[in-house]
């Protein structure tokens, strides 16, 4: 039995990075990657969050997220608004610019999830889907 999971694993995680990269870039957004998007997708579900609930969403250390977080604020599409209650806590919103890249990454999420299950029947699909959540659990 071939023993390659991990590394089809890291190879489909690239590609799809890539591919994500390419479509933001034909809708014209630029200096986005696919982790910034994980931190616009959650703030797509809520109105403000803080740098430690996106920290646990993305399972990103508060480092990588405050280097995120800064990155999407320099391009304006967030902006950090520190709790009028503990001045230790800064709470991050989007601004209109980031709530109009929304549909563009809706399109891209569709294209990608439209390649990833091509040529897979809906018993493949959950098959496939229910290993890997097994295999996360294993590691986890």
């Amino acid at each position: 039995m071939k023993k390659n999971l991990v590394g089809l694993c890291s190879r489909i995680s690239k590609n799809a990075n890539k591919m994500i990269v390419a479509e933001l870039e034909k809708q014209g957004v630029k200096n986005i990657v696919p982790s910034h998007g994980t931190v616009l997708y959650l703030l797509y579900q809520r109105d403000e969050v803080t740098m430690k609930e996106i920290a646990d969403y993305a399972h990103k250390t508060k480092p990588t997220v405050t280097v995120l977080v800064n990155k999407l604020e320099k391009l304006g599409y967030v902006f950090r608004e520190k709790s009028s209650v503990d001045n230790r806590i800064c709470y991050i919103r989007l601004t209109g610019e980031g709530h109009k890249l929304k549909p563009v990454f809706e399109r891209v999420s569709k294209s990608l999830n439209e390649r990833v299950y091509k040529n897979l029947d809906t018993k493949e699909c959950e098959i496939v889907e229910n290993v890997l959540e097994k295999i996360l659990k294993n590691l986890g």
